[in-house]
């Protein structure tokens, strides 16, 4: 999942995924749009953003999700872990 755009390094935003250059997290972008806000919105509150990152954000968002993998545990399962873990 390599994207220039978008970067994740510990000592920004905690590691959490921003667009390269900035402190404007994939979240905030996901959250604006959400809310509503249209891509000419967000380009016209952070000016110094592109639509290219915009796109950016929505991609990753996307390849995280789309890589994630889920897994089913049923109740028996669970106590077993909880268990464990306790």
């Amino acid at each position: 999942m390599k994207n220039q755009r978008i970067i994740r390094d510990p000592k920004i935003m905690l590691g959490k995924a921003v667009i390269t250059g900035t402190r404007i997290t994939v979240e905030q972008i996901l959250r604006l749009l959400a809310q509503g806000q249209t891509v000419e919105e967000i380009l016209h509150n952070f000016p110094y953003l592109k639509r290219e990152d915009i796109k950016a954000a929505i991609k990753y968002a996307h390849e995280v999700i789309t890589e994630e993998e889920v897994y089913y545990f049923d109740e028996k399962d669970f106590n077993k872990i909880r268990k464990i873990y306790s």
